[in-house]
């Protein structure tokens, strides 16, 4: 089989064509619009077509057509070939050189989990996630929410829905991301963005590696219309995000390696988990 190893270095050398594919990495498993990603990165059309062009041609991102758009995802696969390639080649497999790579996956410990749930505004999904969580599974979870671009004040549908929901609304705020990459920040175990704007912003690198994930769904902050639809759409929020929760803690996190955890972090964010009739 031909060593691609050299051509999908080069290829990931040029810094856009990187940043593109940093982006789609955050988004896995995510098919993303050319156009959303062109925005994303202030890129022109033309411009993008080419470093996707460049990706895909190297097998590193796949196209997909859906209607008249094109849609673009990690080749997870080859991706993680070319990962194993470059450390094998370079490393040896020596664990002196590459022990934090090379030291296996292992089981988290049962204990109390923290969990911190990303978006933009912070004003009604991510709080959501936050108030959901902690009344699924209390002691068992630390939930916390932040924003890259947090709104003054919470939504005043989304904080009536909680209220409506019996949860306790009192303490929640909108917070920057930036209060929780100070030294005093919690450690967190687990990272998950709930908007596709959030996931393709550039996040720090969270200390401890925590297990993250994309559970992106529309904004219902955005919807237009009557007061009842505007209520129908966060009531729908607050719905499919109860039930990615109510999936996420059933998991047996104690016995689960990080590739398996991670590997069901991403199947609930891939389906929708609509109700079923």
């Amino acid at each position: 089989m031909e060593n691609r190893l050299p051509e999908q270095l080069a290829t990931l050398g040029h810094p856009q064509r990187l940043e593109l594919f940093r982006l789609l990495m955050r988004r896995f498993p995510d098919k993303v619009p050319a156009g959303e990603l062109s925005a994303a990165l202030a890129a022109k059309p033309s411009t993008l077509s080419a470093y996707l062009a460049a990706l895909t041609r190297v097998a590193l991102v796949s196209q997909q057509r859906s209607g008249t758009s094109l849609l673009y995802s990690i080749n997870m696969t080859v991706v993680q070939q070319l990962f194993s390639d470059l450390l094998n080649d370079c490393c040896r497999g020596r664990p002196d050189i590459c022990a934090p790579l090379f030291t296996g996956p292992a089981p988290m410990p049962k204990r109390i989990y923290s969990v911190l749930f990303i978006c933009t505004g912070n004003s009604a999904r991510s709080i959501f996630a936050e108030s959901l969580l902690r009344q699924i599974r209390v002691g068992r979870f630390r939930a916390y929410s932040a924003g890259t671009l947090p709104q003054s004040t919470l939504n005043p549908i989304a904080m009536q829905v909680l209220r409506d929901k019996g949860h306790d609304t009192t303490g929640l705020r909108s917070k920057h991301i930036s209060e929780f990459t100070g030294p005093d920040a919690p450690g967190f175990d687990f990272v998950f963005t709930v908007c596709n704007q959030a996931a393709n912003e550039s996040c720090p690198a969270w200390d401890g590696q925590p297990i993250s994930g994309h559970w992106g769904m529309p904004d219902p902050v955005k919807v237009e219309g009557t007061d009842a639809e505007k209520s129908l759409a966060f009531h729908q929020a607050y719905g499919a995000l109860k039930r990615r929760i109510e999936a996420f803690t059933a998991l047996p996190l104690a016995s689960l390696d990080r590739i398996a955890l991670q590997a069901a972090v991403d199947d609930i964010g891939r389906n929708s988990l609509e109700p079923t009739t």
